[in-house]
């Protein structure tokens, strides 16, 4: 197969109209939410910055403090914007890495797309249709893991379209590396790679290309399980381990907690998903997608339809078979979590809406690609422009906000640089980045031995001045048993008491 005319002389001017483009979009939002203090309201994009900074700012740095479940690419990835002092305390390390993967994302949709219909007109609806999605725009100012996974999956759909038309090296090389990008970010990248492979291996005129994708595909998986196999002798470690999703859900039915819904049922499984996808993408762009979806078939774009459908199923067959849920304000238990995994709908409907444009004479592609757009924008301003994300982050964390605030305010005041503190890390942590405490000074769990040793002993091994804790757990018994001094307590209703103890 060879690639269309158009692809084969898509102009620098156009990509670099479409870089600036979503440039100006990105930027607008992630400045929005920044100076709206939104970047960190999920309590994971917290986690995030601070895994990313402990890495190099800790008593024990290395790759270790990588830790385990989540996927380590994210946080290498922040550690250049994360170790700036000024950009981690004030949280904009978490914006500027995510807003260029937004860009990177948007620029492999249009590039595919182009590739897929022969259209700038049906490029740009596809890369319109992304840019404008409310949550794609808040994710994009967060340090959360969604849209580096989105930016590698883009690339990896160009890359595959690119081999199809070219049976180019590079191409496999690129589709190799976007892949390892995928599968080193979020779990549902390992799920692509044996539907990839298979791509490969059928579409490939001389198949050793499709082996050597598959076998340098399969490098980000192998060396995370070496990483969990040498850091805590499980190579499963983040499946099975005390802190994996599996684990904590089994805990949880075990006390009595109720089963989520999906749990190994496919129909509430699906149901819960899509109506997920209903607050993430809208009905518009559903319906425009699912009429898209045949066009972008008989339009030499089945693969990519097919390429784009696999993380949601991914996140269909969590619902049904890993103890992962979804919540929704309009299904039991009416309340807000994880409704951000929908938004791996979006680049599918996007794309597949992209080939409704395409059917229209080529004179009318762009302004067909505007009107959708500005449809779509519309349908969103009606409600406020409002992502459900964004709520979901902001009602959760509402009370974890307060209290990590007025305890960062005391220490802020309290403490001098050196004193050495003790504390977990968790939650806790946002509390040494909001009062411009260095983990360096810090000690926790990611400090190995010597945290277990001040644990098991504390009356002999604690040494730091400083203490931060939540009321009866470990921390706050060691320190307690030791003779500390309770200098504060931070008590809000919904949350767990937050302690503060110094040594006199």
């Amino acid at each position: 197969m060879h690639a269309s005319k158009n692809s084969a002389h898509l102009r620098p001017s156009s990509l670099a109209g479409v870089v600036a483009l979503l440039a100006a979009i990105g930027t607008g939002a992630a400045w929005w939410c920044f100076i709206h203090g939104y970047a960190l309201y999920y309590g994971d994009a917290e986690a995030h910055l601070n895994i990313a900074r402990r890495i190099l700012d800790s008593r024990t740095p290395g790759p270790d403090q990588v830790g385990t479940v989540w996927l380590p690419l994210p946080h290498f990835f922040l550690i250049p914007f994360v170790m700036r002092d000024s950009w981690w305390h004030s949280g904009l390390a978490g914006v500027l890495p995510s807003g260029l993967c937004f860009v990177s994302a948007g620029v492999f949709l249009f590039s595919a797309a182009w590739r897929a219909y022969s259209s700038f007109g049906a490029a740009l609806a596809v890369t319109l249709l992304f840019a404008i999605n409310p949550t794609v725009l808040y994710l994009q100012a967060t340090p959360m893991t969604e849209m580096l996974f989105l930016a590698a999956l883009a690339a990896l759909l160009w890359a595959t379209l690119w081999f199809r038309d070219s049976q180019s090296f590079w191409a496999v090389l690129l589709a190799a590396a976007a892949s390892n990008a995928a599968s080193l970010t979020r779990y549902e990248g390992w799920f692509l790679i044996p539907f990839a492979s298979l791509y490969f291996l059928v579409i490939a005129k001389r198949k050793p290309h499709a082996i050597l994708f598959a076998a340098l595909a399969s490098l980000g998986p192998l060396a995370w399980l070496a990483h969990n196999q040498y850091y805590y002798s499980n190579a499963l470690e983040f499946y099975n381990g005390p802190y994996s999703a599996a684990a904590i859900y089994q805990r949880q039915v075990a006390q009595g907690g109720f089963r989520y819904p999906g749990d190994h049922d496919w129909f509430t499984a699906v149901r819960y998903y899509f109506a997920a996808c209903r607050w993430i993408a809208g009905w518009p762009l559903l319906v425009l997608g699912a009429a898209g979806t045949l066009v972008a078939i008989s339009r030499r774009a089945g693969w990519a339809v097919f390429l784009l459908l696999l993380p949601p199923a991914f996140y269909v067959w969590s619902l049904h078979s890993s103890g992962t849920p979804i919540f929704v304000p309009d299904l039991a238990p009416y309340s807000w979590y994880n409704t951000r995994y929908a938004i791996a709908a979006i680049p599918f409907a996007a794309f597949a809406g992209g080939g409704v444009v395409s059917l229209l004479p080529d004179r009318l592609h762009v302004k067909a690609a505007m009107i959708l757009a500005i449809v779509i924008a519309g349908a969103w301003a009606v409600n406020g422009f409002s992502s459900i994300s964004w709520k979901e982050s902001q009602v959760n964390s509402e009370v974890r906000r307060a209290w990590t605030a007025e305890a960062a305010s005391f220490l802020a005041r309290e403490y001098r640089p050196g004193s050495g503190i003790v504390c977990p890390f968790g939650d806790l942590t946002g509390v040494l980045r909001q009062a411009d405490i260095p983990l360096r000074e810090a000690l926790h769990e990611g400090n190995g031995a010597a945290f277990d040793a001040a644990m098991a002993r504390p009356d002999l091994l604690l040494q730091e001045e400083w203490g931060l804790a939540f009321s009866g757990d470990t921390v706050d018994a060691a320190l307690r048993k030791a003779g500390y001094t309770l200098r504060r307590q931070v008590a809000m209703k919904g949350a767990p008491v937050v302690t503060i103890y110094h040594r006199e």
